[in-house]
């Protein structure tokens, strides 16, 4: 016999009031766990964090607290004892740190970088840098030459253009096609135009007299400190030629001590701003390390900028099995692309001049 606590009501509404104070207890309860748990994760979340510079693990400040995690490079020690004895603690956010940091960094790295810079007179596409070692070999492998009068970057074309009178007569051509200062007559001149242009901030006068330090040519003595930190400067203003010739420095120890994990660190910077060889670089490091797809990355967007040794290094791939017929295609595609953006006839006749003379 069931003995209802509701005597004046049917049994199954009293079942149904009974299941629902039982369901109402639960919810309360429930509820009740829920806000102690939010407490105590705010209490947390909101828990004042050491101070800048404090140690992580006692909460110590001061100048000797300098024994930062070698992974993450986010928090700080006093010494090595506390380091060890944070590890546990500090592990989980650290590595998290690191693989974010990571897929942050090569989703900007693997970025096609925008088209360089359009000729100010042709208005056709700047052809990508190879350097070469003098202004003949500039012309024919570049494709373009720094004014330092105006700071221009004029294509070869425009520079090697014939000028013509209102009479239709041919004019005497060596002044700047933009500016129409007269061509430095001694290297002496064209050194003190950059000068002048460094003074503006011109990021490429700043790599150009670093060049001429770094190599100890116009006259001037050969001096690497000076020319890296040109470089340095350049790189800051956004120069990716500067930050690949850095690349270069720590990789063959040039004024500097062989570093190659700082060599791939300029040369990623350098990449991200455009520099192909820069991003050739990498991808060749990327292949001897066995990491073909990421070498494949670097060597499609170098392509696109014009690198043919890249194009090269494809091609080598797909000849040993490494790569497939259609990434090959697409090289080649990729590299025509190119080849359509910046040709032009008067380009044309600049290389062939300059090759059937022979002054390089």
């Amino acid at each position: 016999m069931v003995i209802s606590i509701y005597p004046t009501i049917s049994y199954d509404i009293a079942v149904a009031i009974t299941a629902a104070s039982i369901i109402l207890t639960w919810f309360v309860l429930t509820l009740r766990n829920r806000n102690n748990k939010s407490k105590g994760h705010d209490e947390k979340l909101f828990k004042q964090p050491p101070p800048r510079g404090a140690c992580a693990n006692c909460g110590k400040e001061g100048d000797d607290v300098n024994n930062i995690c070698n992974k993450c490079k986010q928090v700080k020690y006093c010494n090595a004892t506390c380091k060890k004895k944070h590890r546990s603690k500090h592990k989980k956010h650290c590595e998290e740190h690191v693989r974010l940091a990571a897929e942050l960094n090569d989703k900007e790295l693997f970025k096609q970088p925008p088209p360089k810079e359009e000729c100010p007179i042709c208005f056709l596409r700047i052809p990508s840098n190879i350097p070469g070692t003098n202004q003949a070999q500039q012309l024919l492998h570049t494709g373009s030459k720094y004014q330092s009068c105006c700071g221009k970057v004029i294509c070869s074309g425009c520079i090697h253009a014939p000028l013509y009178d209102n009479q239709g007569n041919k004019v005497d051509n060596q002044k700047c096609p933009f500016c129409r200062t007269p061509t430095p007559t001694s290297i002496e001149e064209g050194i003190e135009r950059l000068k002048k242009r460094i003074e503006a901030e011109d990021s490429i006068a700043m790599y150009c007299l670093g060049l001429y330090h770094f190599r100890g040519e116009g006259g001037l003595a050969q001096d690497y400190t000076k020319a890296l930190k040109l470089y340095h400067r350049a790189g800051k203003l956004g120069n990716a030629v500067a930050y690949n010739n850095i690349g270069f420095a720590y990789y063959n120890g040039e004024g500097v001590e062989v570093d190659k994990k700082k060599a791939v660190h300029y040369w990623e910077l350098a990449a991200m701003r455009g520099d192909a060889q820069a991003r050739h670089n990498l991808g060749c490091i990327e292949r001897d390390a066995g990491n073909i797809d990421r070498a494949q990355k670097h060597y499609m967007i170098a392509i696109r900028d014009g690198y043919a040794y890249s194009l090269n290094e494809i091609k080598v791939m797909y000849s040993h099995g490494c790569t497939a017929k259609e990434d090959y295609t697409e090289a080649l595609q990729l590299y025509q692309t190119y080849l359509g953006e910046i040709k032009s006839d008067q380009r044309d006749k600049a290389a062939a001049a300059n090759e059937d003379n022979r002054f390089y």
